[in-house]
């Protein structure tokens, strides 16, 4: 495998990283609204479940990505 497909595996991959954080900082908001707003809390978890999905599936696609990249240019 030539460095240039490692980096550019390990570029792909760093999406997870964002997801991690995105998910840290909504997971911490929802809790914080939550905690003002106990009423509202089936329409918190709904949304912040519909945010998590989401930004899972940015993380999953660039490990996908990043799959594609070894296997498909590692020669």
């Amino acid at each position: 495998m030539s460095t240039l497909t490692a980096i550019g595996a390990a570029i792909a991959v760093f999406t997870g990283i964002g997801a991690g954080i995105g998910i840290g900082i909504a997971t911490a908001k929802a809790a914080d609204a939550v905690a003002r707003q106990p009423e509202a809390d089936s329409k918190i978890t709904k949304i912040l479940l519909l945010g998590c999905a989401l930004a899972e599936a940015t993380a999953i696609y660039g490990f996908v990505i990043g799959l594609l990249v070894i296997i498909l240019l590692g020669n």
